[in-house]
């Protein structure tokens, strides 16, 4: 005879499977209830990772020199800061209003280096990611070294062009003496510019998964500030070639004097060159990145 195996009800083996236990139930409320309590935190401290290190990994003197891939990325920066150097020379030496027609050729030179190094070919630029922690201090140091580099090379390319055109070559550019408008002037020139194409820099950072997107805000911001700059040192000031925004670039430029009645006065003249061409634009470049970044965190918040 055979035996009838007990009925068991689908619908209570279906209710016991996907019943969760009461202390899993209660792991999650708490990770709930930990993730509002964590909004909330962070709506109250509006600052909440501005700060925060954003660059991955750890990086050091003893260990940066063993990653092969940072060579690559200095040589971009010395190949990038050259050709800059040499576009903006021949700017200098060209008529403002040609000024659009380089756009595309900045933006070439960003294209072609940004996988190497992200392309910042500029020590303000270079100051205000360190200060954002997008880069961490010593690569920062090591990539203005690569600029300053570059823009020597450049520098060098471009003279000797002009020595190997004699006489009928163009005068090497030189910027116009800090005492022709007054340091501070030439200062706040400088540092209005730098706050403004670090700002276009530090909201190019965004949008780095478009190379082209990333070089069109770039060299649109860097045609503005020149626009700008020319504007308000020619029709405002009575000036001319009086910024660069742009350290190593100007380094090239001859700002430091040669010549005067003693040791002290041309040291005065170096570190009021130093300053006004290299320090002011660097803090400038600091202070239009955490702009742009405070503006981002308001936004958001």
């Amino acid at each position: 005879m055979a035996t009838k195996k007990p009925k068991t009800s689908s619908k209570t083996a279906n209710k016991s499977k996907t019943t969760k236990p009461k202390s899993t139930e209660a792991t999650v409320e708490k990770v709930a209830e930990a993730k509002v309590e964590k909004t909330e935190t962070n709506k109250k401290n509006f600052l909440s990772g501005f700060f925060a290190k954003k660059y991955e990994g750890k990086e050091s003197v003893l260990t940066i020199f063993k990653n092969r891939k940072l060579y690559g990325a200095l040589l971009g920066e010395i190949i990038g800061t050259m050709l800059l150097t040499l576009v903006l020379f021949a700017l200098s030496m060209m008529n403002i209003i040609n000024i659009s027609n380089y756009s595309f050729v900045v933006i070439a030179i960003f294209v072609a280096v940004y996988a190497f190094s992200g392309s910042s070919l500029n020590p303000l630029v270079t100051a205000g990611l360190m200060a954002t922690r997008r880069v961490s201090v010593i690569r920062g140091i090591l990539y203005i070294i690569a600029e300053v580099v570059g823009a020597w090379l450049g520098w060098m390319i471009f003279n000797a062009f002009h020595m190997a055109g004699g006489e009928s070559a163009y005068d090497i550019p030189t910027m116009s003496a800090i005492a022709e408008g007054g340091f501070w002037t030439v200062a706040i020139v400088e540092l209005v510019g730098a706050i403004i194409l670090s700002f276009f820099f530090a909201r190019a950072q965004d949008y780095k998964r478009s190379v082209f997107t990333y070089a069109a805000i770039i060299a649109g911001g860097l045609v503005a500030v020149i626009l700008i700059g020319y504007v308000v040192s020619a029709a405002f000031l009575g000036l001319e070639n009086n910024f660069a925004f742009n350290p190593a670039v100007a380094m090239m430029y001859q700002i430091f004097p040669t010549s005067g009645e003693n040791f002290g006065e041309i040291l005065g003249g170096i570190c009021q060159a130093l300053s006004a061409y290299a320090i002011i634009p660097m803090i400038g470049g600091i202070v239009g990145f955490y702009l742009s970044d405070f503006t981002k965190k308001l936004s958001e918040d």
